[in-house]
């Protein structure tokens, strides 16, 4: 049997009437070659911005998604993340896990963490013993000591040598030990930990991981100077990401040297943004865990290009206690990081000493 339209009786209207007029199939032709067409010659993408306070700093971050995507609820997202974070690894909050850790003199028992402040502690173990020490996250009472720290007293008068040889009986990364996962323990009880030099830069991480997981390819993270650039921006062109002019009376918009970066994460470190001067002598707040001094080596600044944001940050303070030649030689043997070195000389002049792949990087 021929089937036709009229075999459906239910159909009330002429077969013409289920069709779309030529005007209409028109438009709808034009509305798919429009879409079809749209990405090569508009942009069919838009950036978000998001930014806020955290960690005694600020944190930006400028991401390029689809311009359909909603993000309404990511800004509350990176909050709330970073808020966790800060409870962890804050020494300034008192109920942080890092200060029930620091008040705690327990060593017969696991102290338990969470995952945030076990994997920072990893992280903190692995550059310890790949800087031989000039990174020890243990180091807090000197950095208290000479007044950079939470429980710093506000002396005016510089430590004394006999001080400081005490307080480096409290300082030390080999007092502490896993006992297991998700649990750290104490082998002497005055040892504190202090992840000033690698929080931020974890954070950053965690940020950037937070993004990607939401779908986002193209953006840059930046908390405190920590970055982390992923992709391209909106222009398909690399990140570009400023090295702050290493001197005390620079301001932040004065650069020494722009990197272009995608997919990876850079820090800098350096003596020109907290120190205390006393004599006409400046002492930078970055203090040698070993020696328990403030370094003096004529290193203005450090910037380390890593895969990982908490490894650039921490690597970045090792480098300017380690000095030029041992950093640099750390540096290169590290697969995946590049480095830059400036320094000071005694006239004021400034020279750098790029890694072998740095210039990679430059513009």
């Amino acid at each position: 049997m021929k089937i036709s339209f009229y075999n459906f009786p239910f159909l009330k209207k002429s077969p013409s009437d289920y069709y779309p007029s030529k005007d209409i199939r028109l438009l709808c032709v034009g509305l798919c070659l429009f879409f079809i067409l749209l990405p090569q010659g508009c942009s069919v993408e838009k950036e978000v911005v998001f930014s806020g306070r955290t960690m005694g700093t600020t944190y930006h971050i400028k991401a390029v998604t689809g311009y359909f995507k909603r993000t309404s609820g990511l800004q509350d997202t990176i909050d709330a993340r970073l808020k966790a974070i800060n409870q962890s690894m804050s020494t300034y909050i008192h109920d942080s896990e890092i200060s029930r850790f620091n008040r705690s003199t327990d060593t017969r028992r696991p102290f338990h963490v969470e995952d945030d402040f076990f994997q920072v502690f990893k992280k903190a173990q692995q550059l310890y013993a790949l800087t031989g020490g000039a990174w020890d996250g243990t180091i807090k009472p000197l950095v208290d000591l000479w007044g950079f720290g939470s429980n710093a007293q506000g002396n005016s008068h510089l430590p004394n040598a006999a001080i400081i040889s005490r307080t480096l009986g409290t300082v030390g990364f080999q007092h502490i030990h896993i006992s297991g996962q998700g649990a750290i323990q104490k082998k002497r009880a005055f040892i504190t930990l202090d992840f000033a030099s690698i929080a931020k830069g974890y954070a950053v991480d965690q940020l950037a991981r937070l993004l990607e997981n939401s779908g986002m390819d193209n953006f840059i993270v930046e908390i405190g100077g920590e970055v982390f650039a992923a992709g391209v921006r909106k222009d398909g062109k690399t990140w570009r990401v400023g090295i702050n002019l290493p001197d005390k009376k620079a301001s932040f918009q004065d650069l020494y040297s722009v990197v272009q970066l995608s997919n990876r994460a850079m820090a800098t470190s350096g003596d020109y943004r907290n120190f205390i001067e006393q004599d006409n002598v400046v002492y930078s707040h970055i203090i040698d865990p070993r020696t328990g001094y403030p370094v003096q080596n004529n290193v203005a600044s450090v910037t380390i290009i890593a895969p990982d944001c908490t490894m650039a940050d921490g690597l970045a303070t090792a480098v300017v206690v380690m000095g030029i030649e041992k950093g640099k030689a750390l540096i290169e043997q590290l697969p995946g990081v590049e480095g830059l070195i400036i320094i000071r000389d005694p006239d004021g002049n400034l020279r750098d000493f790029p890694s072998s792949g740095f210039r990679t990087f430059s513009e």
